[in-house]
């Protein structure tokens, strides 16, 4: 049967809400303004957790806010979003990302149980090979989180989810574990670090403190191998498992510190230092989560909460490419008898879908969430993310249009601060991405 690790209560997590800034990047945060810069209001700071670099951010400026249950910087005093943003893309950026959630799950039904709340196929997945997908609710096929999967052995994987779902996910998992019954170990790994360093000097920088002997020239997006790093002290740290990845559109790596296996809080720390040593600041330099999040929008990728939900499912939020093909034909996954008639459309005798993901350029102000969509004055749609895009120059936002008001070059109306600004329909990502792919 199915075993699940004790974990302990888990922390609610903040009302998502959107940030407004100088650069008005698009963050779920409930905040408030104070002294220039906006601070959470709605938790309060003995409940909210550090992240293993929290003194680092500290140290070097970082404006500390709520985030998913933790402090988190948002920027940092030595640099406004705008220019963190850019340089990410013509260098490279250090993000703290500890506050998303690791686990794995082990055991000869591993795959099976994957394969159950998910739509993408994973018995057949290369080992230390990654993709994102779907958690999926049964019944509706709503998404209840989305995340990257990494086959780590024959019956192992290690998942990323999104930390401000921390508690809904894992009484997903709790639950859907125990109606599965199959043999899976599921543990979620706390006190564990995770470091995202993106931008087009990246692996440069990373292998000038690979203390394993790793030809970066080998690894794709989506690959993952383990390595020691060189510390500035002469010493290494223990195996760290990377990932070529990213939520930015860039090439870029995440580096898991994994707290069940070794010192990860401490080690976390160390190796982020030398990384931030061994490129200079020329090279490479913190960035918060305002950057972050006006960077994943350029790059077209949704955010949860916002761009996908509990009422959301795959192929109306334009995620149809994670339904593997023997999946479409075999289903016997959450809400396959939902999705797979969504698949077609309904021209085609299929049952299609009533809404679509899309993109927008916007003229005038920018268009934040939950800004109306219109054409003729009728209602259409809704906004989930907006911001200005430093890359282009123009205000970008995505959001939801009727099937058939869905294709590029569609004009509407979106409605900002009670007026109504052009906006246009745009193909994403927004700024081409800059993926490391296997020539095919």
């Amino acid at each position: 049967m199915a075993t699940r690790t004790t974990v302990s209560r888990f922390q609610a997590t903040l009302a998502p809400k959107r940030l407004r800034m100088p650069f008005p990047a698009a963050l779920p945060l409930s905040l408030r303004t104070q002294g220039g810069v906006r601070y959470g209001s709605d938790v309060a700071a003995k409940d909210l957790k550090k992240t293993p670099l929290y003194d680092l951010h500290v140290a070097n400026g970082g404006k500390m806010v709520p985030f998913a249950g933790h402090l988190l910087p948002v920027q940092y005093a030595s640099a406004a979003l705008a220019q963190s943003h850019l340089f990410t893309r013509e260098s490279a950026s250090l993000f703290d990302v500890s506050h998303m959630v690791q686990h794995t799950f082990k055991g000869p039904q591993a795959a099976a149980f994957l394969e159950k709340v998910t739509p993408s196929t994973w018995s057949n997945q290369e080992i230390m090979e990654g993709k994102l997908t779907t958690f999926l609710w049964p019944g509706t096929g709503g998404i209840v989180d989305d995340g990257v999967v990494t086959r780590m052995a024959e019956d192992e994987y290690y998942v990323v989810t999104n930390g401000a779902c921390l508690e809904k996910d894992c009484k997903y998992i709790d639950e859907e574990l125990g109606k599965f019954g199959g043999q899976v170990e599921w543990k979620r790994m706390d006190n564990s670090g995770l470091v995202a360093l993106q931008g087009p000097k990246a692996a440069d920088i990373l292998k000038e403190v690979l203390a394993t002997d790793v030809n970066l020239g080998d690894i794709y997006f989506g690959t993952a191998f383990w390595a020691e790093l060189k510390l500035p002290d002469g010493g290494k740290t223990h195996p760290v498992l990377i990932s070529r990845a990213g939520y930015t559109g860039e090439d870029g790596f995440e580096l898991s510190f994994q707290g069940d296996k070794f010192p990860a809080l401490e080690t976390t720390m160390q190796a982020t230092k030398a990384l931030l040593a061994a490129g200079g600041p020329e090279r490479v330099q913190l960035a918060g989560l305002g950057a972050r999040d006006s960077l994943r929008l350029e790059a077209g990728m949704c955010l949860y909460g916002h761009d996908v939900d509990d009422t959301t499912t795959p192929p109306e939020a334009a995620l149809s490419w994670i339904i593997s093909k023997e999946r479409r034909e075999s289903g016997g996954f959450h809400g396959a008898e939902v999705i797979i008639p969504q698949l077609t459309p309904r021209s085609k005798g299929g049952a299609g879908v009533q809404r679509r993901r899309v993109g927008f350029v916007i003229q005038g102000a920018p268009a934040r969430e939950g800004a109306e969509i219109q054409v003729d004055g009728e209602k259409i749609g809704v906004i989930t993310s907006g911001s200005p895009s430093p890359t282009l120059g123009k205000n970008i936002a995505m959001g939801y249009v009727k099937d058939g008001l869905h294709k590029q070059g569609t004009e509407v109306d979106v409605v900002v601060r009670g007026k109504k600004r052009r906006g246009v329909v745009t193909k994403m990502p927004f700024v081409p991405t800059k993926f490391v792919k296997k020539s095919s």
